[in-house]
């Protein structure tokens, strides 16, 4: 039936691609305690006139939906002060130590955040948080196989981070949870709905945990 295999021409030319355009000049406008603002002068074309957007500049991030072996996912209450409210997220964090790589990153925050280590990672989906604004490319992987982190390798967290609540949930019962428009933080629900997405062959068309990440601001 027509719409239906994902090997078709149509459906391989659905795909994210680079497009570079005539960039005139670059400046920041506003820098920030974690991440900066900078107006950008361009052309989509030769012929047109030039456009000016100002955009956050981001480091990327890396986010971790945790699995147990029942099934169950991690998620963890934070609050978040430009909402003004708890929020049900999973591991993340930002990816500011340059150099840093991806799994890496996202094995700390899943430590720092979860006080868990995973011997078996995978790549379970790759977006934009909001790409009319920022330049911010967030990764998240599927982590399994956990352990807890030994006491006195424990993180002490501060700020927001001491609070933190941990729950875990059924699959399909986070699921619900997006769909019923209770959760609403964004690794969160692309995550979850990801791995719902996901479970229906096992997890076996996952991408590896080192799999390309071109969309990465460090690898444009």
């Amino acid at each position: 039936m027509p719409g239906n295999s994902e090997n078709t021409p149509a459906a391989r030319q659905v795909s994210d691609a680079p497009s570079p355009r005539r960039l005139l000049s670059t400046e920041k406008v506003y820098e920030g305690r974690i991440w900066d603002v900078v107006s950008d002068s361009f052309k989509l074309s030769d012929e047109g006139d030039a456009l000016v957007r100002d955009y956050i500049d981001h480091p990327g991030a890396v986010a971790v939906l945790p699995m147990n072996d029942a099934g169950e996912v991690l998620l963890l209450k934070q609050y978040r002060h430009p909402v003004g409210m708890d929020l049900w997220e999973i591991p993340a964090g930002l990816l500011d130590v340059e150099g840093e790589d991806f799994v890496v990153g996202a094995a700390r925050e899943l430590a720092e955040e979860a006080d868990l280590i995973a011997n078996t990672w995978n790549v379970l989906v790759d977006f934009f948080n909001s790409p009319g604004s920022s330049s911010e490319a967030i990764r998240i992987y599927l982590a399994r196989g956990l352990t807890e982190v030994p006491h006195h390798e424990l993180h002490q967290r501060t700020d927001e981070e001491a609070e933190i609540e941990l729950h875990w949930i059924p699959l399909e019962e986070a699921v619900a949870g997006v769909l019923e428009g209770r959760l609403h933080n964004p690794s969160a629900v692309v995550g979850i709905l990801a791995a719902a997405a996901a479970k229906a062959d096992g997890f076996a068309g996952l991408r590896p945990s080192d799999a390309p990440w071109p969309a990465h601001p460090s690898q444009r």
